[in-house]
């Protein structure tokens, strides 16, 4: 304990705490100036990884309306059942990609041509039931690889990610069992 009758060690103990609070405030300041959101020296490969996996599973939610597109273009028949669930993958798109410009949810059949072909060169089966069984399949392996994808992702992504899977699995099950 230093005490007032010893003013030199009291004015050494006060030096160093001084010295130690700048160090600390400084040490703080760098810290802060590190985790800015520019993108200057600051970021780091994992914000960049980040962008990279949102970017990947926009595109891949991209695609998959594609193929819902080409599917109700080739069927319109399904319309009724297939919109829904078309829906939720434009909200996927836009969820990944965090952008205004994404398809809209209620959008339209596109125009799949008279081949019918979604993105990826994939074509639409011309027998309903098989088209639906195609585009279950194209969820099940969707969700199936953004299952994987968490072990990667950082937390605020991969709670997305796997929402996003979860969907995709009730979305393969329901086009499989015909509920959709």
């Amino acid at each position: 304990m230093i005490t007032t009758e010893d003013p030199g060690k009291w004015n050494v103990a006060l030096t160093r705490r001084r010295t130690l609070l700048a160090g600390a405030a400084l040490g703080g300041a760098a810290l802060l100036v590190g985790c800015s959101e520019d993108s200057g020296p600051g970021r780091t490969d994992r914000d960049f990884g980040t962008e990279r996996l949102r970017a990947g599973a926009a595109d891949d939610s991209t695609a998959l309306l594609a193929r819902y597109d080409a599917t109700l273009s080739a069927h319109p028949a399904l319309a009724g059942r297939l919109r829904p669930l078309r829906s939720e993958v434009a909200r996927h798109v836009r969820a990944f990609a965090d952008d205004a410009d994404a398809p809209a949810p209620g959008g339209g059949a596109g125009s799949g041509g008279p081949a019918h072909r979604a993105a990826g060169g994939a074509e639409v089966p011309k027998d309903e039931k098989a088209a639906r069984a195609s585009l279950a399949e194209a969820e099940r392996k969707l969700a199936d690889a953004r299952t994987k994808a968490l072990v990667d992702a950082p937390p605020e992504v991969a709670r997305l990610l796997a929402s996003v899977a979860a969907s995709g699995a009730a979305h393969a099950y329901l086009l499989a069992e015909g509920g959709a």
